[in-house]
């Protein structure tokens, strides 16, 4: 997750896994699932933390339920106010390796937006799911329009998380979303973008 943003964060929602979805016939997305059940990331603008990015798995196989929280507030310095936030919870559920239902609440800086989708063969793309990867179409998971995307594959580095440093494949996703995607055997380890103003914005896995 295209939108119209202040100066301070543009697109910061999309990076969150705001957008979804690409033709893709597939099995249940098991090897993006974590054996902890949950991926938790800080939130980092210029160094400093802006916010959380949450996925929690339920259920297994070809069963599984997956709820996103994103909650990310900027503040003007010595101010101290908040310049942009956003707020958003999601629940996907999964069935036989296909999205059997939707749904997304969020409050975008101030503006509310809910939807749901049932039954498609698409799959969202809040990030968590390597089967992005395979996508040539995204669906915003906060309004429901569909972006075109490209991925290109730009090998393999050496991550930095809570847990000490790992492998992970770098991938360029291009398009209406811009993203730089690192997954370790299919598991979202990273995620980086530039904001509008120039700044880095990292998703640091804990």
């Amino acid at each position: 997750m295209t939108m119209t943003r202040n100066s301070i964060l543009p697109g910061l929602i999309l990076a969150l896994g705001l957008t979804a979805a690409a033709p893709a016939a597939m099995a249940a997305p098991v090897n993006s699932v974590p054996a902890s059940g949950r991926l938790s990331f800080d939130v980092l603008r210029k160094g400093k933390d802006i916010g959380d990015y949450v996925v929690t798995f339920r259920g297994k196989g070809n069963d599984l339920t997956v709820d996103v929280k994103t909650d990310i507030s900027v503040r003007v310095p010595i101010i101290g106010i908040s310049a942009y936030s956003f707020h958003q919870t999601s629940t996907e559920s999964w069935r036989n390796g296909h999205l059997a239902r939707l749904t997304s609440r969020t409050d975008d800086n101030g503006t509310p937006h809910d939807i749901t989708v049932g039954e498609t063969p698409l799959v969202p793309a809040s990030l968590w799911n390597a089967d992005l990867l395979g996508s040539s179409q995204v669906l915003n998971t906060i309004n429901g329009g569909t972006d075109a995307i490209q991925v290109s594959k730009l090998g393999t580095e050496s991550i930095a998380t809570g847990s000490g440093a790992v492998q992970a494949t770098h991938y360029a996703v291009r398009g209406a979303l811009e993203r730089d995607l690192w997954y370790a055997n299919g598991t979202l380890v990273h995620v980086r973008l530039t904001a509008e103003d120039g700044s880095q914005i990292d998703y640091v896995l804990r």
